[in-house]
């Protein structure tokens, strides 16, 4: 309380007030360094050099983001589920911090409409964007304010006005049908095959693997080709969420067939 009066004093003293009032409305409480706060949205399509020849973008502030808002969303679960075991708590801390669960928070947010980028959202990676500043404004508060508010914004702001944490747990994540989704809307060409052998009892095990243009990227196993289908995709949106290269792979085969296809 006595902190948050000397930030309305120290409000005072400064020139453009407006930004201020506006991560006000968001954050639930002052932001300090507000430079963090426009790193955090400032999209890699306008990134700038600085002295030492380094692109300035929000994926830094995304990777710390995303390590702080892992560690307190289990935080909130372990204390919301006083019984429930390590394989639920990792489930539904999957499906609160995945990106579209991010994508919409952002939005719900409106930070969405205060990212700085250029151009047009056309490729994979860009669809993820406000997902992605969204983990960049858990970093910038980090930096700004510490672990303490992180929580505070996380616990007030996000999960109390945005979050219904059983309704979340109820759903059933489909995989497979958020990676065909995704394929259909570039138009990116997939394919699922799957394999059966026999495990050590003589049970019927299906192995399946997942390619996007070609290019191998997720495979999985289960005891129905459904459960392999869906460990195969899940596997395939996490490598394709975080190694860029594959999803750089990915484009550069179909841009080639593009231009074979017109020739």
């Amino acid at each position: 309380m006595i902190l948050d009066i000397l930030d309305k004093i120290r409000l005072l003293f400064v020139s453009e007030k407006k930004p201020f009032l506006r991560l006000k409305s968001i954050l639930g409480f002052y932001p300090h360094n507000i430079r963090l706060y426009q790193l955090a949205l400032m999209h890699k399509s306008v990134a700038y050099h600085e002295k030492d020849n380094h692109y300035v973008n929000n994926e830094r502030l995304e990777f710390l983001g995303d390590a702080m808002l892992g560690a307190i969303v289990a935080d909130i679960l372990y204390k919301h589920y006083g019984n429930k075991q390590e394989g639920f708590l990792t489930t539904l801390r999957s499906k609160i911090v995945c990106r579209n669960s991010l994508n919409r928070l952002s939005e719900d947010l409106g930070l969405d409409k205060l990212i700085r980028h250029a151009g047009a959202i056309t490729t994979g990676h860009n669809s993820f964007m406000s997902g992605n500043a969204f983990e960049a404004f858990v970093g910038a508060i980090y930096l700004d304010r510490g672990y303490k508010y992180c929580y505070r914004f996380l616990e007030e702001q996000v999960f109390k006005k945005h979050i219904n944490i059983e309704a979340i747990a109820k759903q059933e994540k489909n995989f497979k049908s958020t990676l065909i989704e995704w394929c259909q809307k570039y138009q990116y060409k997939f394919e699922f095959v799957q394999k059966e052998s026999r495990d050590v009892k003589n049970t019927p095990v299906f192995h399946s693997c997942v390619s996007v243009e070609g290019i191998p990227c997720g495979t999985g196993d289960g005891y129905s080709k459904k459960e392999s289908d869906q460990n195969a995709a899940k596997q395939a949106l996490k490598r394709i969420k975080q190694d860029k290269e594959l999803l750089n792979g990915i484009q550069s085969v179909k841009a080639k067939i593009k231009v074979k296809g017109e020739e």
